[in-house]
């Protein structure tokens, strides 16, 4: 007996940026999602009809008139597992956090119980008007997972935030919230910050210190947050991977940019996971011109001295709440230098990991034991490194105090929540 498909509808909607909704449809159709889009009347200005009809293999409509009979307006919120817009425009944004209903996408999401993730993308004066800001924070409040678009080139010739993310990391966003269902948005309000990647030491112009760490369980980390609802920063060092859908990335280069920059970003952060390969010491000199090398002698000795310990410092600084997860990269002796670790960072959560040259670093997948500064002691047996996140922010999630009693309550849909049974 073969199993459902997950239903998802696609909403689209009236922005340039439509275009790039037909790659996450085609990601989505492709990986056995059964898929129904549903675009505002004016999105069909920028991708027809056809297009959406011949990608998806199945019947398009706009308003609630299409399939009277159906009663579409009803039912497709009421079958989805997972309504996902994008593009969100501003306008449909306040549409939709108003509770309007004047197209079939709009009566979708008042009738969808499921989880709804909205992915804007508009110019960058509109993502940052405080009208826009007020809707978000509405629909989040509701449940609703509201992911932060990107940087980079918008229309014309404006560059800023308000791009509409990769489509194959909102494909990623989607596959996460279908996996985890209403419990997908529970880190909804929350700011946390990432750290990834390996830094680097400048010796000379040329040469630096440097490590194996390729950033991919940093990432992981950032994405899987986002999908789950976090505001998400992101300070990565020397990494070359696409940014993930809904952070902010921060790029740095050596231990103390990244030092700066994590510090500045954990002043107002729920959680801080330091998943970066920080290097431990650096060169005592830099060299401004290339170091040559002497016929018929050795190389001149390096001398190194300490970089700032990030992960100390901010057990120091932390604010009231806040939560502290430290990463160690172990050769031997795990377990026994892991908890030393702990018991000398005052982190709240360590995740303990062996590393070797073909072991962790570059590789998709992780094993961990995660330790806790009350005792506990989490295992992970070796999967999907995304698998290792979640596992991480199930037991931040359980450890942040709870929301101000001013925030509102969380429900899984942008509407009101279901009536109690």
């Amino acid at each position: 007996m073969t199993s459902r498909k997950p239903r998802v509808v696609l909403g689209v909607g009236a922005g340039i940026a439509a275009y790039k909704a037909c790659e996450l449809l085609r990601l989505l159709t492709e990986s056995g999602h059964d898929v129904t889009v549903v675009p505002t009347p004016d999105a069909l200005r920028f991708v027809g009809e056809p297009t959406w009809a011949a990608l998806s293999g199945k019947p398009v409509a706009a308003q609630v008139w299409d399939g009277v009979a159906e009663v579409p307006h009803v039912r497709l919120g009421q079958t989805a597992d997972l309504v996902f817009v994008a593009p969100a425009t501003a306008d449909l944004l306040a549409r939709a956090a108003h509770g309007m209903a004047d197209d079939l996408l709009t009566n979708t999401l008042l009738t969808a119980r499921c989880p709804v993730v909205f992915a804007p993308a508009m110019h960058t004066e509109m993502w940052e008007h405080p009208a826009t800001r007020a809707n978000v924070e509405t629909l989040r409040s509701r449940g609703a997972i509201v992911v932060e678009p990107a940087s980079g080139r918008l229309t014309g010739k404006d560059t800023g935030r308000g791009r509409l993310p990769d489509p194959s990391e909102l494909f990623a966003v989607a596959r996460h919230v279908l996996a985890r269902g209403t419990a997908g948005g529970d880190l909804a309000g929350r700011h946390v910050v990432v750290s990834a990647g390996g830094t680097r030491e400048p010796i000379d112009p040329v040469r630096f210190i440097g490590n194996r760490s390729s950033g991919l369980q940093g990432y992981a980390l950032a994405r899987t947050a986002a999908a789950r609802g976090a505001r998400v920063t992101l300070v990565s060092a020397n990494v070359s991977l696409p940014d993930p859908a809904g952070t902010r990335v921060v790029p740095v280069g050596s231990a103390e940019e990244m030092r700066k920059a994590v510090l500045e970003a954990a002043a107002d952060a729920d959680a801080v996971v330091m998943a970066a390969a920080v290097a431990d010491f650096r060169p005592a000199d830099y060299r401004g011109s290339k170091i040559k090398k002497s016929e018929g002698t050795g190389p001149e000795p390096i001398a190194l001295v300490k970089n700032a310990d990030i992960l100390a410092e901010l057990g120091q600084r932390r604010r009231a709440g806040q939560v502290i997860v430290g990463f160690a990269a172990e050769t031997d002796d795990v377990l026994a230098n892991g908890r030393a670790k702990l018991a000398r960072k005052g982190s709240d959560l360590l995740v303990v990991n062996e590393v070797g040259e073909h072991l962790t670093f570059g590789r998709p997948d992780n094993a961990a034991v995660i330790l806790g500064a009350d005792g506990s002691r989490t295992d992970v047996a070796r999967g999907a490194k995304e698998a290792l996140a979640d596992t991480v922010w199930d037991l931040v999630a359980a450890r942040l105090e709870p929301p101000a009693p001013d925030r509102p309550a969380v429900h899984a849909s942008t509407g009101p929540p279901p009536p109690s049974r």
